[in-house]
């Protein structure tokens, strides 16, 4: 994929974040990934506070995995903190998790998620869906990023 701004992967499943790792490797997608194992990563990740405070905040993800079941704080607070600040408002951000609730899919989609992706339990169609989020987001979607520097 010729896009090298990171993936951020915000995943506490040890074993769906090695799903997600060998996916993005079988696939052919060379995006660096970072990896946050709760909300409180991701937000320090995002908004260079923390021990990512010496981030380069210019350097923003491509695009957002979010898992909506995390500790400390949960993917939905994740995605509204995003959603609210200026500099990560119109970040693309996927909700890939495990949750068929509706009033998950409706509120994701009320905060601003982009799209809510149920992870497939078997690794085929995990490998395939990866597949395909990577080609979409990475490859075919325009973002704001890429028309302001003529990128398109």
């Amino acid at each position: 994929m010729p896009n090298e701004r990171p993936i951020l992967l915000v995943e506490d499943n040890p074993d769906d974040e090695a799903l997600t790792l060998r996916a993005f490797s079988k696939n052919k997608i060379t995006n660096p990934i970072v990896v946050a194992r709760d909300g409180v990563e991701a937000i320090d990740y995002l908004f260079c506070t923390g021990p990512q405070e010496k981030r380069d905040p210019s350097v923003m993800p491509a695009v957002i995995l979010l898992d909506l079941k995390l500790p400390r704080i949960d993917g939905l607070e994740v995605l509204r903190r995003i959603r609210a600040d200026e500099h990560t408002a119109l970040l693309p951000v996927v909700v890939l998790t495990t949750s068929r609730e509706l009033q998950d899919i409706q509120q994701a989609y009320r905060l601003g998620a982009n799209s809510y992706i149920r992870k497939p339990v078997d690794f085929e169609r995990f490998l395939h869906t990866v597949g395909q989020l990577g080609l979409y987001w990475l490859s075919l979607n325009e973002t704001v990023d890429s028309a302001a520097n003529g990128a398109y």
